[in-house]
C-alpha cells in the first residue's frame, strides 16, 4: 500500500510513451481519456482544465502530444490526487497540476482555454455494481451532468472549447447541459465498436459563445472485425495522433 492509500499498478499509455501508474484494484483507466486528449484543440502554452481527472490519463496523453500545454486536473479522490502527481512528476510534466476537490465548487483564478471531463454518465437509476470507486467514476446523481458542464463552462475565456467523452445515449442530456451553459458551435464525434455496428461512445465538443450549426464529425472506428484495432485507431491509441 502507497502512502496516497492505493496500491500502485505501473503500465503505459501511448505505446510507451507515458509511464502511467493506477489503482491496483478498483475503477482502471480505459480506451475514454486517451481519445478525449486526442480530440482536444490545444496548442502549446495553452491551459487546460479537466474535471474528475482520476490518476492523470488525459492530460498526460495531452501533455505527451502538446509539448508546452498546461494543465490543471480536479479530482474528489485525494488519493488519486497523490497517483496523478506522480504520474506527472514520472514524466516531467511539470505544468501539470493536481487538487482535490469536486470540479461544482471549482473557482478558477484565471481562465482556461479549453475544459474536458469523462463524466459520471451511467444512469442513476439502474443497477449498481459491487465496486463502489468503479460506480463512483462511472455513475452521477440526476443533474451531475449539468452541474459539471455548468462548472466547466464557467472556467473558460471567450471562444474556449468544452470536451465531453460519453456514452451515445447520454449526448441529448449534455447538448442540452451545453446550451444552458452558452457552449455552442456543437462538433459530435461518434465511435464505433466495429463496422456496421452502432456508436456507444461519443466525444461532444462545443465553442463557450460559439454559434456555428452542429457538425456530425466522420468518427472512427476502434476495432476490426478479428478485435484488433484499426490502423487509424492504433494512430491515435498508440502513436498519439490527434483526433479531427
Amino acid at each position: 500500500m502507497s502512502g496516497d492509500g492505493h496500491d500502485r499498478a505501473w503500465g503505459t499509455l501511448l505505446g510507451g510513451r507515458v509511464r502511467y501508474a493506477q489503482a491496483a484494484e478498483g475503477h482502471r483507466s480505459g480506451l475514454e481519456p486517451v481519445l478525449l486528449a486526442a480530440a482536444t484543440p490545444a496548442r502549446p502554452g495553452e491551459r487546460v482544465l479537466e474535471a474528475g481527472s482520476g490518476a492523470g490519463a488525459a492530460l498526460l496523453c495531452l501533455a505527451a502530444r502538446v509539448p508546452g500545454v498546461a494543465g490543471l486536473g480536479v479530482e474528489r479522490d485525494a488519493g488519486l490526487v497523490a497517483l496523478a502527481r506522480g504520474n506527472a512528476a514520472a514524466n516531467g510534466f511539470s505544468a501539470l497540476g493536481f487538487e482535490a476537490g469536486g470540479i461544482e465548487a471549482f473557482r478558477a483564478a484565471a481562465p482556461f482555454d479549453h475544459a474536458i471531463a469523462n463524466p459520471p454518465w451511467h444512469d442513476a437509476r439502474g443497477t449498481r455494481g459491487a465496486d463502489t470507486a468503479r460506480e463512483v467514476a462511472r455513475r452521477g446523481r440526476p443533474g451531475l451532468l449539468g452541474a459539471w458542464v455548468g462548472a466547466m463552462a464557467g472556467a473558460l475565456r471567450p471562444r474556449g472549447t468544452l470536451s465531453l467523452v460519453i456514452a451515445a445515449g447520454v449526448v441529448p442530456e449534455a447538448m442540452a447541459a451545453m446550451a444552458a451553459s452558452g457552449i455552442g458551435s456543437i462538433r459530435l464525434l461518434p465511435f464505433w465498436p466495429r463496422a456496421g455496428v452502432a456508436a456507444k461512445l461519443a466525444i461532444l465538443r462545443g465553442v463557450r459563445g460559439g454559434r456555428a450549426a452542429m457538425v456530425l464529425a466522420p468518427g472512427l472506428v476502434l476495432h476490426e472485425a478479428d478485435g484488433r484495432f484499426t490502423p487509424a485507431a492504433e494512430a491515435v491509441l498508440r502513436e498519439g495522433a490527434a483526433l479531427g
